[in-house]
């Protein structure tokens, strides 16, 4: 593509990369940040997929839509993968015994399957 359609591809993918860089680094303050590790993995996976979502929607402008499919392919991973693998983490942690932070609401996984707090 050449002149003004170049061009303007060229910005929306500049655009989408810093806003994906963005989200990337407030998923990273949210994992020094948040209080318990829950919290922090729920800041990493959704933060962080949604950069990483943003980043490779900025590599399909910046190519073009040569790299259309790759970009595609390598987004259903990131959306499949991180929140699953979130999860699987969350859960170990808690089977290990790591109990969350609760607030006046209380820890509703506790209350389902009836643990006592110091199981």
């Amino acid at each position: 593509m050449s002149g003004e359609g170049a061009n303007w591809l060229a910005w929306l993918a500049s655009a989408l990369v810093l806003a994906g860089s963005v989200f990337g680094l407030i998923g990273a303050i949210g994992v020094l940040r948040l209080p318990d590790c829950y919290s922090r993995m729920h800041a990493a996976s959704k933060a962080g997929a949604l950069g990483a979502a943003l980043v490779l929607a900025g590599v399909v402008a910046a190519t073009s839509g040569e790299a259309a499919l790759e970009a595609l392919f390598a987004l259903l991973v990131v959306l499949a993968t991180a929140p699953l693998a979130a999860h699987a983490v969350s859960r170990a942690a808690y089977r290990a015994g790591v109990r969350p932070l609760t607030g006046e609401m209380g820890d509703a996984l506790e209350q389902r399957t009836g643990r006592a707090e110091g199981e």
